[in-house]
């Protein structure tokens, strides 16, 4: 196993993990680099156990030993070690979830296949904040959706914040980026697929009518926070659906309504 010893914050060797607050350059620079952050070493191991490759290891001593088995499986891929001074002046804030790791992206699976076998996809619309796609995901994998999929803008599930709050479940839920919006609908539809917008307009239907519908081939899309589902979206899908809710409150944060639709839409035989 290849350990180093870090004795310098511009070590160029462990650029991976330079200003990982800094959420504008992180974004533009991982999927540039064909790489993402797995932070804590529960991520971490789901993220090996999914089958993606690390570039390195990033950790405090103390640490060492409770991975020591995962090192022993990539023996070629360097181990960074640091004091935990050090490490937070690389990265920007105080490590104390063990450790991370600088990850390959995997390869991205095309619409047409992703689509083919799935029953229940969830279509995430500008969606920004990190932490809400992380909850998204992973009430999707809790609740049995098949698929994710991301508007051009959405948040990029990868980032190291989404994949924390998802606890590692965006390694196990399939999801691909679309390229086209609202364009890829059509795609969607073309595929079997009834698209439901999660949206209050004077026509949605209640939750638990379209569950009664039992679909058997339904995507769900969720509007970005605060402004809610663009007027291009709305008009490309089939129909509104709203959860009912009591008076005085007339909204869910988009990743706890998810949560409630996801478990109200799942398939029935």
């Amino acid at each position: 196993m290849t350990f180093h010893y870090l004795e310098t914050a511009d070590d160029p060797r462990v650029s991976d993990y330079t200003k990982l607050t800094d959420v504008h350059l992180r974004k533009l620079r991982e999927p540039e680099e064909g790489m993402y952050i797995a932070e804590s070493s529960r991520v971490l191991r789901r993220a090996l156990a999914a089958g993606h490759q690390p570039r390195s290891f990033f950790l405090a001593e103390k640490w060492l030993e409770d991975l020591r088995d995962v090192f022993a499986k990539y023996p070629d891929v360097p181990v960074y070690i640091g004091k935990a001074s050090l490490l937070e002046e690389i990265t920007g804030f105080h490590l104390h979830r063990g450790a991370m790791a600088a990850m390959q992206r995997p390869a991205p699976v095309p619409l047409d296949q992703l689509l083919a076998k799935a029953r229940r996809v969830a279509v995430l619309e500008d969606i920004v904040d990190h932490t809400n796609v992380g909850a998204i995901f992973r009430s999707a994998a809790a609740l049995g959706m098949d698929a994710v999929l991301v508007s051009p803008r959405c948040g990029d599930p990868l980032y190291r914040r989404s994949v924390r709050v998802s606890m590692g479940t965006v390694f196990q839920v399939p999801w691909a980026r679309l390229e086209e919006w609202p364009g890829d609908l059509d795609r969607i539809k073309e595929a079997g697929f009834t698209v439901a917008a999660m949206e209050l307009t004077g026509d949605a239907v209640n939750l638990d009518e379209l569950a009664a519908r039992n679909p058997s081939r339904l995507a769900l899309v969720l509007g970005t926070e605060g402004a809610g589902m663009s007027p291009e979206t709305l008009a490309a899908v089939d129909l509104a659906v709203k959860i009912p809710m009591r008076v005085g409150v007339d909204s869910l944060n988009v990743a706890a309504a998810s949560a409630v639709a996801f478990w109200e839409l799942r398939p029935r035989e």
